[in-house]
């Protein structure tokens, strides 16, 4: 029996067990199978696992309150002004709408939280609402007809026309009694303002010059026999108005200057009998007389 053969044997299993532990010391590295065009597939689709955002939603107009908006309250220069208006429903921001400015009488005017919103159900504020062509209506109660009231009315006019779609060529004004001597003191402030003006029973307490200057077209209304102020009064707007006019160069005068002095007859048929003075209230349910008034356009009046 050979004698070495165990010790080779053991030898081996040594040589064996060396190798063995080599590789368990130093395990082998994964080779980098990545790259720039696998780091970018794998982006892409790791990208189109996520879904995308939702568009953003677009900004949406705040729905406007349409119709009568009865008794608000403005803190202007002047001192507070209470009024009420209309916007036509279906406003629309993006186009633009004629603005009248009326202003009741005395009766309807401020005298207290008791007299707010008096003048809502007055034909002077509402025909216009009811004319077919959408309108934005303004109505003030103010507290005198003196120059705060028609400085308060031209605050007025130029706050709607900033906050509102108005058709700047196209602002009107309407005054009844006490509230035509502030209109007619306010067209002739600001005459660059008003294309057009109707002064209902009332007296003439503005200028003359600057309405025929800047082309203002006038509308006058008094009763025959109106018991307050007297048709002379009329008269007497609607003779100065037209000298104006003429000093100012103008040809075709009826075109800018009209008066009805309607008499007793002419209400009569219109169920007033009396009280001439606020039967001039019905110049407002004479379509033919506002359509008159919105007619004009600033710069649209011409002297020849």
């Amino acid at each position: 029996m050979n004698t070495h053969f165990p010790f080779c044997l053991l030898l081996c299993g040594i040589a064996f067990l060396a190798i063995l532990s080599s590789c368990a010391a130093k395990p082998q590295s994964l080779p980098d199978v990545s790259s720039a065009s696998d780091s970018e597939t794998l982006q892409e689709a790791s990208q189109a696992d996520v879904p995308d955002e939702p568009d953003m939603a677009l900004p949406t107009e705040l729905p406007v309150q349409t119709g009568i908006i009865p008794e608000q309250i403005l803190e202007g220069e002047t001192g507070t002004i209470h009024y009420s208006y209309y916007l036509p429903h279906g406003y629309n921001e993006r186009q633009e709408y004629p603005l009248m400015m009326v202003m009741p009488g005395y009766d309807m005017m401020w005298f207290g939280e008791e007299s707010s919103g008096s003048n809502l159900n007055w034909r002077g504020f509402l025909c216009w609402t009811e004319l077919p062509e959408d309108m934005i209506v303004v109505s003030a109660q103010l507290t005198d007809w003196h120059d705060t009231s028609a400085q308060q009315a031209i605050e007025l006019t130029e706050y709607f026309i900033d906050h509102f779609s108005v058709d700047k060529t196209r602002v009107y004004a309407a005054g009844y009694s006490a509230g035509g001597e502030t209109m007619s003191q306010a067209v002739s402030m600001r005459p660059d303002l008003y294309a057009a003006y109707l002064h209902g029973a009332s007296q003439w307490d503005g200028e003359y010059a600057p309405i025929a200057e800047n082309g203002v077209a006038v509308y006058i209304f008094m009763a025959q026999n109106d018991e307050y102020y007297g048709s002379e009064r009329a008269w007497s707007a609607y003779n100065s108005l037209r000298d104006a006019y003429v000093e100012a160069g103008w040809n075709e005068i009826d075109i800018v200057l009209q008066i009805q002095p309607p008499d007793n007859n002419w209400f009569a048929q219109r169920g007033v009998t009396g009280n001439y003075h606020g039967g001039g209230n019905l110049v407002f349910d004479e379509t033919e007389i506002l359509e008159w008034v919105t007619n004009h356009q600033k710069g649209g009046n011409t002297q020849k």
